[in-house]
């Protein structure tokens, strides 16, 4: 098979520290299971504001756009905070999401045996937690119009925001969801507010008409997201994948982050419909942030962005025995006890970046032979 076209943007803070451990398990690919790559690298965020005045450039839009899929790190510093709001490192993000169209956001939540105590949740309800929340992100309230702060006539002020979802909209999304959930334990809980919005009473009749006509081999149940939210807290493992809107997929799946007790451990993709060549477009990211604040030091934990090349392997590349590989070899060295600072506990061994990058490709050996 010729080598799959890669885009790798590292981004900033301890984006491109993180993404040279991705680096190891790339080649280790290459040279263990014969995967390889037609890597490009390129700046967005910070550091191409820094060198070229723009958090990303129309060339690496059209750079993502060829590739099969894009690896991202992450994006932001304090020092860009006085920039005006077209020049936030953040936008670059943005920007991809939008130019690629990446409706899906995929963001799971699972506990490694090694870290469950970890969570602030008891061992026993968080043990062996493996969670999938499909958030639609290009969608509902976030961009839908009107929107805006105006003056009313008695001099108060008032602030519009629009929930706005169409049926195709929802559909795409559902799609995702249901054919993760085939791939997975077969269940799927859809999450709105019909109680209370027409949006969302749209949302649970085109979810159920849809796994009516195409998914029904599924189990699909409804949760109002008020209910989801308490569920999670009280019984998270009773859900496999969760599909929902932009606004209550924000807010519930940085709480399903935290039920594992390691933020930085998270990876996440960000999904578009397929072209007519079969080509999806997909970017991949760690749900950490740039750290500014440890950059450069060498101790930031490489974890969540080799999880998110684990993910790109499986859903661009249908890679599953690769990225389970992957998977794996990061339980078998959070087993062994070595702890990056962000996850240290007593009587854990402490390593730096690098190290962590090292042990995880060793396991990866082990594993292959």
């Amino acid at each position: 098979m010729s080598a799959r076209k890669l885009l790798i943007l590292p981004g900033d803070g301890i984006g491109p520290e993180v993404m040279r451990e991705v680096a190891r398990v790339t080649a280790w690919l290459s040279r263990k299971r014969g995967i390889t790559f037609d890597v490009s690298e390129d700046l967005v965020g910070g550091a191409s504001l820094a060198e070229y005045g723009t958090p990303i450039r129309e060339e690496v839009i059209q750079k993502a756009r060829e590739a099969d899929a894009v690896l991202f790190g992450s994006v932001g510093d304090p020092k860009w905070n006085t920039v005006g709001f077209d020049k936030r490192p953040e936008l670059a993000i943005l920007k991809l999401r939008q130019e690629l169209g990446l409706f899906a956001n995929l963001r799971p939540a699972k506990v490694f045996d090694a870290l469950v105590d970890a969570s602030t949740l008891k061992p026993e309800v968080v043990k062996g937690l493996d969670i999938m929340i499909v958030r639609e992100s290009t969608g509902g309230i976030y961009f839908g119009d009107p929107r805006g702060i105006e003056t009313l006539p008695n001099g108060e002020k008032r602030g519009i925001n629009t929930e706005v979802y169409t049926t195709h909209e929802i559909e795409r999304v559902g799609r995702i969801a249901f054919e993760m959930a085939r791939k997975r334990q077969n269940s799927v809980c859809s999450v709105e507010k019909h109680n209370v919005m027409e949006s969302g009473l749209l949302w649970k009749e085109v979810i159920t008409d849809l796994h009516a006509r195409e998914y029904s081999d599924v189990t699909l149940s409804h949760m109002l997201a008020d209910n989801c939210a308490m569920q999670l807290v009280r019984n998270p493992r009773q859900f496999d994948v969760i599909v929902t809107g932009n606004l209550f997929g924000d807010v519930l799946s940085d709480l399903a982050s935290m039920l594992t007790g390691s933020l930085g451990m998270l990876p996440s993709a960000t999904l578009g419909a397929k072209h007519s060549d079969g080509r999806m477009p997909a970017l991949y990211e760690p749900i950490h942030g740039s750290a500014p604040d440890i950059a450069g030091k060498g101790i930031a934990n490489p974890i969540a962005q080799i999880l998110s090349l684990a993910m790109l392997l499986r859903y661009s590349f249908d890679l599953e025995t690769e990225a389970t590989m992957i998977e794996n070899a990061v339980s078998a060295v959070l087993a062994t006890g070595l702890r990056t600072a962000d996850i240290m506990s007593e009587g854990k061994a402490r390593v730096g970046t690098d190290v962590m990058g090292e042990a995880i490709v060793r396991e990866l050996d082990k594993l292959a032979d």
